[in-house]
């Protein structure tokens, strides 16, 4: 067992864990962040997606041990109590979400790109969503849902209510 420091969503943990356990796991089974789905076990599918420092991962692919120190979003952390982060909404909007288990993931992806660049092309878009894979949508409302994020973002499209 070792002991960890972590910040979840703007939450400092300290927690002792199995050296073994998966970042994943940590979040599913400690922490109760049940938004971080479990898919391929492999880091091809994306469902398990999170922001570390930062940057997004495959929370599947990662020790939990190796986050000692570390800041992590989760899709849990994005909104506000019952207030949506904009992204949410863009995708409510769009349509881009039918069966849900990709959305999470698909969600911090849209933050990692409009993090960068509150305004990406289409190709970047792309490109950025292109770890994370979604069998309901064919992508188009997903890539969507990111201009219209971005829109919102940069004051150039606003909320319907």
């Amino acid at each position: 067992m070792i002991n960890l420091k972590i910040n979840v969503n703007n939450t400092d943990y300290e927690i002792e864990i199995d050296e073994e356990k998966r970042l994943i796991d940590l979040l599913r089974d400690e922490l109760r962040l049940t938004g971080v789905k479990e898919g391929c076990s492999e880091g091809e599918c994306g469902a398990c997606s999170v922001i570390l420092d930062g940057k997004l991962v495959n929370s599947c692919l990662i020790m939990a041990f190796q986050v000692n120190d570390s800041k992590v979003v989760t899709i849990e952390g994005l909104s506000e109590g019952d207030n949506i982060n904009y992204i949410q909404k863009a995708f409510i909007e769009a349509g881009a979400v039918q069966c849900g288990y990709c959305t999470p993931g698909m969600i911090l992806a849209a933050k990692a790109i409009l993090d960068k660049n509150p305004n990406p092309s289409r190709e970047e878009i792309r490109m950025g969503i292109s770890g994370n894979l979604c069998r309901c949508t064919g992508y188009e409302k997903i890539v969507e849902a990111i201009e219209l994020a971005g829109g919102y973002l940069n004051g150039t499209k606003t909320y319907r209510e």
